[in-house]
């Protein structure tokens, strides 16, 4: 049958690895070392009437607006290296594929918190 405990265990730890049990928070905003240069627009540029253009993506500044909450790519899959640069989508996209599985596996721990397996 299906071992609930151990499945539960098994993606606590890995909600846990993103959120910073590794060294490194995967997640905008959380933990004393997160991404501080998302793949987003809307984070990595200026308040207007600042340009906002190819000159703020390749700079190597923090996002001037912090995402709060968002989950990016990543480590590298074999490696497990992470490079902090908006350039380098594949570490730092953020989007709503993986953040919505974030969120709802976040919600399934705060369930599990309650209602004990």
């Amino acid at each position: 049958g299906i071992n609930a405990k151990a499945n539960y265990d098994f993606a606590a730890s890995q909600i846990n690895f993103m959120l910073g049990d590794g060294g490194r928070s995967y997640v905008v905003g959380f933990g004393n070392n997160y991404p501080k240069r998302a793949h987003h627009k809307a984070a990595s540029c200026p308040w207007k009437p600042a340009p906002c253009g190819w000159d703020q993506l390749k700079t190597w500044d923090a996002n001037p607006h912090v995402l709060e909450g968002a989950l990016v790519g990543g480590p590298g899959e074999l490696s497990g290296n992470f490079i902090d640069d908006r350039q380098r989508f594949e570490f730092t996209e953020v989007a709503t594929d993986y953040n919505s599985g974030f969120v709802g596996a976040v919600a399934g721990m705060k369930y599990f918190a309650v209602n004990p397996v």
